[in-house]
């Protein structure tokens, strides 16, 4: 298993130490890098896999620092492989639905419980461990008369055309001849099947109906009547992986 990246932000000593070994009793070999406030995270300039942040972030040092909701924000701005699995850490639980708005993985009240930091570690070493995964097995396909890797994470969706294969990319789209079961089999557990004729990225489903699907770019897919109960089904797996 690759060593776990973690950045502890939070404005109090004792809490970023109580965490640093609360981390250490999980996963002794993770690597910890401690900040007191977001100016100092930012001013690192490291990549992290997971960031146990506070949401009052604050300094008298620093007044012009960004809280920890502000941070998050701007991180979410960042480009997906840069951007870390987040957990706040906070005395108040009123922000449990701003934590949504920038996707935030999980939320824990302080006084941290043990037990509860533990199932918490749990699930985001899961989370990372999958999307290291995607990051790591590119698509391979035949196009113009050579291989061509495509990084599964720059995918927002594939459309069938017939016996070609549309991806539409970060930066555009790539036609190839191929067929969209075998993507599917190939694919599953990262990208779900909505309708006959997409197959949609999890990592950037934003929202859905029992109609549609909304991605994080704000193209709407059709989702239909039979691929619906499957696919939230894959949806609901690859959230709690």
């Amino acid at each position: 298993m690759e060593t776990i990246r973690i950045a502890i932000c939070d404005d109090e000593p004792n809490m970023r130490n109580l965490l640093a070994g609360l981390v250490r009793r999980q996963d002794p070999a993770c690597e910890i890098t401690q900040y007191e406030d977001s100016l100092a995270y930012l001013r690192g300039e490291r990549e992290y896999d997971l960031l146990f942040l506070d949401i009052e972030l604050g300094s008298s040092e620093t007044p012009d620092a960004m809280n920890g909701m502000e941070l998050a924000g701007k991180l979410r701005g960042l480009p997906l492989r840069r951007q870390p699995v987040i957990v706040f850490v906070t005395g108040y639980d009123r922000y449990v639905y701003q934590a949504f708005d920038v996707e935030a993985f999980h939320y824990l009240l302080k006084p941290v419980d043990e037990a509860r930091f533990a199932e918490v570690f749990s699930k985001a070493a899961e989370k990372i461990a999958s999307l290291n995964r995607q990051r790591a097995a590119p698509l391979v396909i035949e196009f113009a008369g050579s291989n061509r890797v495509v990084a599964l994470q720059d995918i927002y969706y594939i459309e069938s055309r017939g016996h070609k294969l549309l991806l539409h990319l970060k930066d555009g789209s790539l036609e190839y001849y191929g067929k969209m079961s075998e993507l599917e089999a190939k694919l599953e557990g990262l990208f779900a099947r909505i309708h006959r004729g997409y197959l949609v990225n999890l990592s950037y489903v934003e929202e859905y109906t029992r109609s549609e699907a909304i991605l994080r770019n704000g193209v709407r897919l059709i989702i239909s009547k039979r691929k619906y109960d499957a696919f939230v089904k894959a949806h609901l797996r690859f959230l709690q992986e």
